[in-house]
Formats: structure tokens, C-alpha cells, sequence
């Protein structure tokens, strides 16, 4: 219990360490060529522990396939870690959560989808407002993650959005071309 409450403390430090530095007027990340496929396989291999301890899978691209795309490669792990966290947390036990790449109107883009309950249409841009959590007050999230991760997204000259699907939610995180 303690060490839970202490690694949940460091989380909440590090969300708002993160929240100062994207709303710092001067923000701006140091973009370089990465690998939406390899960025997608090492984010799902940190946290596939966790997922494991729900008999969830996490589903990604082969390790053959690869898909340039122009970013921060910390910063884009750190989305990737939230989104797929974020589909681990709230998916059922026993299910899969689908993290792959493609090309969407001509940009990479990286796309996470879970099983769960998903978000409904007219809460789709309130998850990415600062301290959201849609009511949900017992996964002990700061409400952050989304926010910032946008933030990072955009500032790469990317976008992050969620949009409708027949099962679960699904995030798609675009990046610029490589």
C-alpha cells in the first residue's frame, strides 16, 4: 500500500511537472525521424505487465513493419504509454487492446483501441480538458494525461483526438510525415 501510494505521488508530481511545461509560453519540442511501429511496440512492452495481470493482450504492429513519422521520440513514447495505459485501466478483463499504425490523409499516425465501455460522442473533447475524468473518481488518475498529451501532440505539429467506434474508444495520434 505504501509503495502504491508513493508510485501514484511521483505520478501525480511528474502530471504536473508536465502541465508547467506545455503551458510554458516558449514550449516547444526537439522533432527528429522516429518509427511509429517501434514506438508502438516499446510503449506496449512497458506496460505489458500490467495488462498481463488483467489477462488483457496488447496487439501491435510485427516486428518487421515500420512507419516514419516526424517527433519527439520521448515525448511520443510518453503519449503512447498514457493511451495505452489509459485502454488497460479501462478495459475488461480477458480482453485485447489493439495498438497500430497507419497512414490516415497522408500523415502516420498511430491508432490505440480498447475493449471497454468507450466515450460517449459529447464527451469526446472533454477528455482532453484539464483535471477530466469524466466522472470516474477511483482509478486515481490526475485527469492530466489526455490534456498534456495533446498538448505534446500539437506542439510536434501533430493532433491527438478520440473518435467513435463500434467497441471501446480509439485514440489516434497523427504525426507529421517523416
Amino acid at each position: 500500500d505504501i509503495a502504491s501510494a508513493a508510485r501514484h505521488l511521483r505520478d501525480l508530481v511528474e502530471d504536473f511537472g508536465d502541465l508547467e511545461t506545455v503551458e510554458h509560453p516558449g514550449f516547444r519540442l526537439d522533432v527528429e525521424r522516429i518509427d511509429c511501429c517501434e514506438l508502438a511496440r516499446r510503449a506496449a512492452g512497458l506496460l505489458a505487465v500490467r495488462a498481463a495481470d488483467h489477462g488483457i493482450a496488447i496487439q501491435t504492429p510485427g516486428e518487421v513493419d515500420s512507419l516514419a513519422a516526424t517527433g519527439e521520440y520521448k515525448r511520443v513514447l510518453q503519449i503512447l504509454v498514457n493511451l495505452i495505459g489509459n485502454a488497460v485501466n479501462y478495459s475488461p478483463d480477458g480482453t485485447i487492446v489493439t495498438v497500430d499504425a497507419a497512414i490516415i490523409d497522408g500523415n502516420p499516425a498511430i491508432i490505440v483501441q480498447d475493449q471497454g465501455d468507450g466515450i460517449a460522442e459529447e464527451d469526446r473533447e472533454h477528455v482532453f480538458e484539464k483535471f477530466e475524468r469524466l466522472g470516474r473518481s477511483a482509478d486515481g488518475g490526475s485527469g492530466l494525461g489526455l490534456y498534456i498529451s495533446r498538448r505534446f501532440a500539437r506542439a510536434m505539429g501533430g493532433d491527438l483526438m478520440v473518435d467513435g467506434s463500434d467497441i471501446g474508444a480509439r485514440f489516434v495520434l497523427i504525426l507529421p510525415p517523416a
